[in-house]
């Protein structure tokens, strides 16, 4: 377990709330191993760890025990966490009980006790396996990729003692404003208390990120959150989205692959094609426009593993909206034919994303519940104010009165998300399927609603996928482009 060790200091000097290091309990972080992948069945064991968002954190005066944030406020005068790690296996609980109450959780892995490891994805997978079975409606399992410092902001900011061993540094798309510190300097200013244990300030922290996995047990998505701007920066006010959704330097809604939002009721959920009352494999490659770490980013191809059978991720039957990745047409075209703003264009599309995942990401994992709508725009129709058969408005099985934070937690405080075996490394690398890896053996076809479905097109577009071990796709590549092998496992029209 993550035990109630992990603490900040809180110093209160002139006008600046400085973020310290703790000094009543020592910080240890509990072990959670990966693999760097070179070839298929060759992959070298790190030993990783991670550490607790300083979010989360017990936050005390430099001088005592005394709490400076308590329940929802910062306290004017001045456990545990539900996460348990063993070998390659890491399980977050939602509701942790002890001396306090603990709700979800954020975690960063780290290659050092002070450094979060960075990834460079471009050009390789990344996998992992999951088990969601125990995650229920209007709860969200999340891993996810944030432009953040690998140090935390410790070198950047000298109010900022604490550093990535202590969890600092957090940013993503939606440039939160719950963030008790920013740059190492208290968000005291303006804080606005906003749940039971939550609230917002005037600063936010805005970064790239690329959601790898966003699910529970009856919807999933993965989407890329491109931003103007570089690494973790501050917002203020408005700058921060407050006023205008799109009003901020990043992109939160992203372009996303949910399956039952792209007209696949079939594909995934219990006892569904990918069945999420058993644990599988989550695959997402990261194709370039040359088939090197340096190129421009072209394709976010995700694939499931279960049972030894390989899956092949679902195409959307929406109509318009052809593929089964996100690719610059997928987003243009599902942006079209659902009414969606396309701030994801606007803020720099996929080849912003590529930009970000080359220079360096570092992983979160967490668990969460949504204060803010309920998580419906994950797992049921959403906006609620539309039609359910409108195009995009369905997202999954769970009711439009699900989801509420203060029902989740008093009902499904047993829920949790176990996530394992994390690789890294070569597209074709880090699965395996039946009678071989990186796909051998036999592929699922996806599920597809009879109404709505229809045969992939004859010809495929530029960038995408033309071949490998397992594609049953078009092989023809439109005018311009010529399909080129990058490994047995796939095929690029280039």
């Amino acid at each position: 377990m993550f035990p109630a060790t992990a603490l900040l200091a809180f110093s209160f000097l002139a006008a600046v709330r400085a973020q310290q290091v703790g000094t009543q309990l020592a910080e240890t972080h509990p072990s959670l191993s990966f693999q760097t992948c070179t070839a298929a069945g060759s992959c070298t064991t790190n030993a990783g760890q991670v550490t607790m968002d300083a979010n989360w954190r017990w936050l005390h005066t430099t001088t005592g025990y005394t709490n400076c944030y308590t329940g929802n406020a910062w306290d004017k005068t001045f456990g545990t966490y539900g996460v348990t790690t063993s070998g390659a296996s890491l399980k977050l609980d939602f509701v942790t009980t002890s001396t306090q109450t603990n709700v979800g959780s954020r975690l960063y892995l780290m290659s050092s006790a002070t450094q979060y490891e960075l990834f460079k994805p471009l050009n390789q997978e990344f996998t992992f396996d999951v088990d969601v079975s125990a995650l229920p409606c209007g709860l969200n399992g999340a891993v996810y990729f944030s432009e953040m410092s690998a140090d935390g902001g410790l070198a950047a900011y000298p109010t900022n003692k604490a550093g990535a061993k202590y969890g600092t540094g957090y940013c993503d798309s939606q440039c939160p404003r719950d963030l008790k510190f920013i740059n190492g300097v208290g968000n005291v200013v303006g804080w606005n208390a906003t749940s039971t244990n939550s609230g917002t300030g005037n600063f936010g922290s805005c970064c790239n990120e690329m959601d790898i996995w966003e699910a529970n047990s009856v919807s999933a998505a993965f989407t890329p959150h491109p931003c103007t701007v570089v690494g973790q920066t501050e917002c203020t006010g408005t700058a921060c989205g407050t006023t205008s959704r799109y009003g901020s330097a990043c992109d939160p809604d992203g372009c996303d692959f949910n399956s039952y939002r792209q007209g696949n009721t079939g594909f995934y959920g219990p006892g569904k094609t990918v069945d999420t009352t058993k644990p599988f494999t989550i695959v997402t490659q990261f194709h370039t426009s040359d088939n090197t770490s340096t190129g421009t980013l072209t394709e976010i191809k995700r694939l499931y593993v279960q049972n030894g059978v390989v899956i092949q991720n679902s195409q959307s039957t929406v109509a318009g909206v052809t593929g089964n990745s996100i690719t610059a047409a997928y987003c243009d075209a599902q942006k079209t034919a659902f009414g969606d703003t396309n701030d994801f264009d606007t803020k720099g599309g996929l080849a912003g994303m590529g930009k970000s995942l080359a220079r360096g990401v570092v992983l979160v994992l967490s668990v969460w519940d949504d204060y803010a709508v309920n998580m419906l725009w994950l797992d049921s129709d959403y906006p609620t104010t539309a039609s359910p058969s409108a195009p995009g408005v369905a997202r999954g099985t769970c009711a439009t009165t699900s989801g509420a934070p203060a029902d989740v937690e008093k009902n499904s405080a047993s829920a949790s998300v176990t996530y394992s075996n994390i690789k890294v490394g070569p597209i074709g690398s880090t699965y395996s399927g039946t009678g071989g890896s990186g796909g051998t053996g036999t592929t699922v076809p996806p599920t597809s609603k009879t109404s709505t479905s229809s045969a992939p097109s004859a010809t495929q577009t530029k960038y995408g996928q033309c071949g490998g071990t397992g594609y049953s796709g078009p092989t023809t590549c439109a005018a311009g482009s010529t399909c080129k092998s990058s490994s047995a496992y796939y095929s690029q029209c280039l």
